[in-house]
């Protein structure tokens, strides 16, 4: 009613303060990493076709881990959808008996095919589709998908929130998600290094290592994605080498060099061999090589489906905790 008594100038105000209202809802996404630089850095990594093969070491463990647990589903897909699959790390431990075909999603073109030619052993049966795709903008429909793993990508994301509700808009009711990425204490050995060899020559520190998720995070983000049944652990695999040099050439060869927008690409000489010095200093082994910490986040979550298990409702129990704690810490006689 009072809306009329309005002037046009106070109309236009209001409208704009309840758009601004409506709009401060919505997480905002910060964008942190360049993601055409990691397009080329994946592009220029695949193309040394033999460096690159020989540091598969990492991801194609981590492949084979989030495939384990594809495997505990005891389930037999037609589809699977690998986002950010890389050369196909994860089909290479896949075959018939588990998966039809698979779906390979990757940024990288030159990544995506590098490894086309290949068949291996006991799995050439399962159909490969590769599709060049940003995992910020999957190009599937609401409910089409029974299943999607996804490992050593999803770090590099900017709007992590946003591919996970992509990624559960996908599947199907009862549908699976699984995932592996780098978490925040990955590399600290080489992250720390730099920051003191930065700090003493330089006086300040800028970032060469990539931001990544915690561990404590990843179950919200995973509810507030809209997954029912979320689990999130945690592994260390620790990789000893000659040298931090050794380590940063074979993140390189990977595609996993720091990718974070407005950051400085290079490192003075004396600052870089000071780094070095450090990392030995404070985390070298007695036999002389350098140890490098790979943190990983494991994640699973199912799209809600009303045959899924529920809690039971809020004061259902007919067991006192305070009884079972009670009986534990005063045993009965008879069972001492």
């Amino acid at each position: 009613m009072f809306a009329r008594y309005l002037t046009p100038n106070l109309k236009r105000n209001l409208l704009n303060s309840i758009q601004r209202a409506a709009y401060s809802t919505e997480y905002s996404v910060a964008t942190v990493f360049d993601r055409k630089v990691k397009q080329i850095q994946r592009d220029r990594a695949a193309l040394n076709v033999t460096k690159s093969r020989e540091v598969d070491y990492l991801k194609d463990e981590i492949a084979a881990r989030v495939v384990d647990r594809l495997l505990d589903i005891k389930k037999r897909f037609h589809t699977v959808v690998d986002v950010g699959s890389g050369c196909g790390h994860v089909v290479k431990h896949l075959d018939e008996d588990i998966v039809s075909k698979v779906i390979q999603c990757e940024l990288s073109e030159n990544m995506l095919h590098r490894d086309a030619a290949i068949k291996y052993d006991g799995k050439s049966l399962v159909e490969v589709e590769r599709k060049v795709v940003d995992e910020e903008a999957l190009p599937f429909e609401e409910d089409s998908l029974e299943a999607v793993v996804s490992s050593l990508s999803l770090h590099w994301v900017n709007d992590l929130p946003g591919a996970l509700i992509q990624i559960r808009r996908a599947l199907k009711p009862d549908g699976v998600f699984i995932g592996a990425m780098f978490g925040g204490d990955t590399i600290y050995e080489l992250r720390t290094s730099l920051q003191l060899a930065e700090l003493e020559r330089e006086g300040g520190i800028s970032p060469h290592v990539s931001p990544m998720a915690d561990s404590r995070d990843l179950g919200s983000l995973l509810s507030r994605a809209g997954f029912n049944l979320t689990t999130v652990d945690v592994d260390e695999i620790v990789v000893n080498y000659p040298s931090p040099a050794e380590l940063m050439s074979d993140l390189q060869a990977m595609g996993e060099s720091n990718a974070v927008i407005n950051s400085r690409g290079y490192l003075h000489r004396d600052t870089l061999l000071a780094s070095h010095a450090i990392y030995k200093e404070l985390y070298g082994n007695p036999d002389g090589t350098i140890p490098a910490t790979f943190q990983i986040l494991y994640m699973i979550g199912w799209k809600p489906d009303p045959t899924q298990p529920k809690p039971k409702p809020r004061g259902s129990a007919t067991t006192s905790l305070k009884d079972v704690l009670e009986d534990k810490a005063n045993p009965s006689p008879d069972l001492q």
